[in-house]
């Protein structure tokens, strides 16, 4: 077997110990793709950092050479050091970030008690995660991984800033390249991703689609209806683009903003919006005259609030190498189906008609 050849890194981390300048904890904050997050304080100024530890191979390289490049933008976690240490005989990468203390871009919604959640405030969310998004595909890095788990803010309350960090999926990617190794979590994935063909960054701007969605109702346009992370029928549905606005959730909604989601979740990689147009679309470069209309987003994530751990879980349990031939599947009956947002919905109608709405 021959050995793989991990290759250097454009910046040269620091092959002193970490623990020279670092103290490290053993308080875990997360688990990324490729390896844990646990806290560490600065011994000269006692602040407060997080600590991704990676075990050094090919991989690892990438995401600390790509999020270090990315660490330019105001609302992309930033890289503050990079090590390259032995612990038990292994090489590590230790990638030292800022910390986010602020929590995950859903929990902070779910949380708020402040009243509803509006149309403003998304547009402004968005405007915000576009920017990190431009930057990337800008300096032709696709993130592969959007998701709100990996939308963090920098503290809690109003001042946080909501910033994308895990770079575990992500690859550089030339303009004249596509990108073929199906990276993706089930939820937020374009439709050329789950099939054979190659595809490009653009493959960002279905999860950025899906994202507003779920911004603006609190519910992802495409799930399984029994129950899995990703099923056949959600599948089919993703690859034909498939999804509806649904009232009341969606009733006072604009216009504007369900157009941009259209644009943004257009099963052909082609046609659809590139990041430059999404930012200069109205709603997203005007957001501060965005109609202030209360959404039911906060309400529906805390109905859904016992359901989103297991989907997130399952999500993660499914990060892996999926080919699927479209001709093959079978799609369940919506019927026979007993997923639990499902099942909310099905509830909601039984009451609307019984009370004549």
């Amino acid at each position: 077997m021959s050995k793989v050849v991990i290759p250097p890194m454009a910046r040269i981390p620091k092959k002193t110990p970490i623990t020279d300048d670092y103290e490290i904890t053993k308080s875990v904050l997360g688990l990324g793709i490729n390896g844990k997050v646990v806290e560490c304080y600065s011994k000269t100024t006692r602040e407060k950092y997080a600590l991704k530890i990676l075990n050094d191979n090919v991989k690892a390289r990438r995401e600390v050479e790509l999020h270090w490049k990315a660490s330019g933008c105001k609302h992309i976690v930033n890289v503050i050091d990079v090590y390259e240490n032995k612990h038990k005989n292994t090489t590590c990468l230790l990638m030292v970030m800022e910390c986010m203390e602020g929590g995950e871009l859903f929990q902070r919604i779910q949380d708020r008690t402040d009243g509803a959640f509006t149309e403003r405030e998304a547009a402004q969310i968005m405007h915000e995660i576009c920017i990190a998004v431009k930057y990337l595909h800008d300096n032709n890095i696709a993130h592969r991984d959007l998701k709100p788990e990996n939308l963090l803010y920098s503290k809690k309350g109003t001042y946080g800033i909501l910033k994308l960090t895990d770079f575990g999926f992500a690859k550089e990617t030339l303009s004249q390249d596509t990108l073929q190794t199906p990276c993706y979590t089930p939820y937020y994935v374009a439709p050329e991703v789950l099939g054979s063909d190659k595809y490009d960054k653009s493959c960002d701007i279905w999860s950025l689609g899906v994202i507003m969605y779920i911004l603006l109702c609190g519910f992802p346009p495409f799930y399984s209806n029994h129950g899995m992370a990703i099923s056949p029928g959600m599948k089919k549905r993703i690859r034909m683009g498939q999804f509806t606005f649904p009232d009341p959730e969606w009733k006072n909604v604009s216009q504007n903003a369900k157009d941009l989601i259209k644009g943004m979740l257009n099963i052909e990689p082609t046609s659809r919006l590139t990041i430059s147009q999404v930012m200069s679309n109205w709603w997203i470069a005007q957001y501060t005259t965005v109609p202030q209309t209360p959404l039911h987003t906060n309400k529906m994530l805390k109905e859904g609030e016992e359901m989103w751990p297991e989907v997130q879980e399952e999500m993660t349990r499914s990060l892996a190498t999926m080919r699927v031939d479209y001709d093959q599947v079978h799609i369940k009956s919506i019927e026979d189906s007993s997923n639990p947002l499902l099942n909310k919905r099905r509830k909601r109608s039984i009451v609307n008609n019984q009370s004549g709405k």
